[in-house]
């Protein structure tokens, strides 16, 4: 009995496939602030990820072990990222900005064989960006090729602060991702990367698309109006928006559609997004080519819809494409059409491989085979998906639930409103009260807390209006546009917070 040939080719070895064929052609891009920009060819791109890989080497890292990444968004981000997956080895990318306890965390739960930062301590080695330039006189020839067993790990502590690891098999090798090949639709594309690399959306759309064949433009860090002018620049016909980035390209007034000509798919997912965000979008692009997802770093499934379907079911995220859906209640029955409850999802494929955690328990199916990671939501009478906030989200005050994406959306339709979150404070009179944590155009003229109350008013029930405002410099959002609710709410227990 023979072994049958296969097809797979590995990033490592497609990387070196590249390099011998385009040298010199530039498909990475690093955009800057200061709209300068660091062009990276595939020569460099092939040797440097072969001499970092053999640093790596020297320090013990070999096929599936976990190399932990926390630097910013820069061109060595993604060299490391090639490197480790020339050795056959798990990327686990982290945020470069945590403090070092948190970090401490991370690394006694993933036990990565060594760590790239520049800022961070470790039980293991740790290489920094100057050590790894020191790499640049080491042998830059092919290494032998490797195929990694798991491309990354993903690190998240959701909204309870506990860390966890999610671990999704898939192969370090061309095209392994279905999900990301169906939302680029097939096209060969030129792709803007506005999240940064540590970020599920930013990782999986920047090196991965490169080996693919695409052309990839990284934002250093996301700003509206370079983001804007990098999709003209560039031609750029894709690129993934978190609601919070959706938002702030809205409220820059010159646009038009001749801005975005060239953007056949915008995918946008992560959280609820206001209804005056896509409407404006709309105006701005293709119907067609605006594309609502919802669907997780654990897999289960996507729930998909387009900008042609949005007049008919606003405010949904669309129709699962490649999963089942059943809403659920606390016990794990299903609940009429229309009702809130537990997303739960169960993908079409029986041979899908699964996630599990490190960290915590991994959640067992229902005797059904259906799961949830937790999120609220419910189906209309056609099976559009409509997300309502994840349980730990929920603000219970004075016996009542209030959605935090409901108020945050009423908030950001205010002209005077730049960004938005609305937290649960401590209170001994409501058990818990609404309290939003604003950002203005006008810092020196902020709209008082009497009129966005009464502009709240005007758009909810009256006991969902927060009771408190707080006008800030800057919503405290990472850089992919996440925060921790019940940490910032905690934080500002105090009562000189009231307004």
């Amino acid at each position: 009995m023979t072994n049958e040939p296969t097809t797979e080719i590995s990033y490592g070895r497609r990387l070196t496939e590249i390099a011998r064929e385009r040298p010199d052609d530039i498909d990475l891009v690093i955009a800057h602030l200061d709209r300068t920009e660091t062009g990276v060819t595939w020569k460099t791109l092939e040797s440097r990820a072969n001499q970092i890989a053999r640093a790596f080497q020297a320090r013990g890292v070999g096929k599936d072990d976990v190399v932990g990444l926390a630097l910013p968004t820069c061109a060595e981000h993604v060299l490391v990222t090639l490197a480790i997956w020339k050795l056959g080895a798990t990327l686990l990318p982290l945020r470069h900005d945590i403090p070092q306890w948190e970090m401490d965390r991370l690394v006694a739960l993933a036990e990565p064989v060594l760590l790239v930062s520049d800022a961070h301590q470790a039980t293991c080695p740790v290489l920094t960006r100057a050590d790894l330039a020191e790499t640049v006189t080491a042998d830059d020839g092919p290494l032998p090729d490797a195929v990694s067993e798991i491309v990354n790990l993903t690190a998240s502590s959701g909204s309870t602060g506990n860390p966890k690891l999610i671990v999704t098999p898939s192969r370090g090798v061309v095209a392994d991702d279905p999900a990301a090949a169906m939302m680029l639709g097939g096209m060969n594309a030129t792709i803007l990367v506005c999240s940064p690399l540590y970020h599920v959306n930013g990782f999986a759309f920047a090196a991965p698309k490169i080996l693919e064949g695409h052309r990839v433009v990284v934002m250093e860090k996301f700003d509206a109006a370079l983001a804007a002018e990098l999709i003209e620049r560039h031609g750029i016909t894709f690129t993934v928006m978190v609601p919070t980035m959706l938002q702030r390209i809205a409220r820059i007034d010159h646009l038009g559609s001749d801005n975005f000509r060239t953007l056949k798919r915008l995918i946008y997912g992560g959280a609820k997004v206001p209804e005056w965000v896509v409407d404006r979008w709309l105006e701005l692009m293709d119907h067609a080519g605006f594309m609502f997802t919802y669907g997780s770093s654990e897999r289960l499934g996507t729930v998909m819809m387009t900008g042609l379907e949005w007049a008919g079911h606003r405010g949904a995220t669309g129709r699962a494409v490649d999963c089942e859906l059943s809403i659920r209640d606390d016990d794990g029955n299903q609940v009429p059409t229309g009702e809130v409850g537990h997303i739960f999802m169960r993908p079409t494929d029986p041979d899908r491989r699964l996630f599990e955690y490190i960290g915590m328990p991994t959640p067992d199916a229902t005797s059904d085979g259906f799961r949830t990671i937790g999120d609220l939501g419910w189906l209309d009478a056609e099976g559009y998906l409509y997300i309502a906030d994840r349980r730990t989200d929920m603000i219970i005050t004075g016996g009542a639930n209030v959605f935090p994406a409901e108020v945050e959306t009423a908030l950001s339709e205010h002209p005077a409103v730049v960004d938005q979150v609305v937290v649960p404070v401590p209170d001994d009179e409501w058990g818990h009260r609404v309290h939003a944590i604003v950002q203005v155009s006008d810092p020196a003229h902020p709209p008082t807390a009497a009129e966005l109350r009464a502009w709240c008013k005007e758009r909810l029930a009256s006991y969902k209006a927060p009771k408190t405002f707080e006008i800030v410099d800057r919503v405290p959002r990472t850089d992919a546009g996440k925060l921790n609710r019940t940490s910032l709410g905690e934080q500002r227990r105090a009562p000189d917070t009231r307004s």
